[in-house]
């Protein structure tokens, strides 16, 4: 059993104990967040932006500089979304779940160009094209840029945008040394599939989930 647990948190052993402990509590609201998206639930965004506040703080002192853009937007994003779901069609109803239009996968494409053009000129400045990592931290960015946006539009293809990011993120975060976040990730991907099923299910009935 000791050559397993090495090989997943041997990476921990000069990490402080803060750091460690923070991570974990942003994985536990990371995961309350993606299952109450998945329930439609608006408890999604007061999760998350606990979650996101901290991998902020924890990117920000590691120097994973396209990861904690990708938070610092969720964070904000989050807001957002919280006005969008709390709000009205009428006395009864709020804003439901819907289909990606023509012209949001349009503004979805220009989000996710003009995000990478942002993250490689962060990158560019700060001059960390010293990993492989860093290429492929500029393209989920962008991925998880469009899916966050479509999320608190309450588009059903959002689940797909998180599904590509997520399977990226899985062994991108373990190869950073972050085991608990890319475990994280790992069930990210199994509420994703899930999720989008509950959505679309949801659409089809015109109705929403229920809490």
């Amino acid at each position: 059993m000791q050559p397993i647990f090495d090989f997943f948190f041997q990476q921990y052993s000069d990490y402080p104990t803060l750091y460690i402990v923070l991570e974990i509590i942003a994985v536990i609201f990371g995961f309350l967040s993606v299952w109450y998206s998945k329930q439609e639930n608006i408890l999604v965004y007061p999760t998350g932006i606990i979650s996101t506040a901290i991998f902020v703080y924890l990117l920000w002192q590691w120097e994973l500089l396209g990861d904690m853009m990708i938070n610092v937007y969720y964070f904000t994003m989050s807001i957002y979304g919280w006005y969008v779901w709390t709000r009205k069609v009428d006395a009864v109803h709020f804003i439901p779940i819907t289909k990606t239009t023509k012209k949001e996968h349009f503004w979805s494409l220009l989000i996710f160009i003009a995000t990478l053009a942002f993250t490689f000129g962060v990158y560019e400045y700060f001059d960390k094209w010293n990993n492989w990592t860093a290429y492929v931290d500029t393209f989920t960015t962008g991925i998880f840029f469009v899916g966050m946006w479509l999320m608190a539009r309450k588009k059903l293809e959002n689940w797909i945008y998180w599904m590509v990011g997520d399977l990226i993120s899985v062994p991108l975060y373990f190869y950073k040394g972050l085991t608990f976040t890319s475990f994280q990730y790992f069930l990210f991907t199994i509420i994703v599939f899930y999720g989008y099923r509950t959505w679309k299910k949801s659409l089809s009935s015109g109705g929403h989930v229920v809490s």
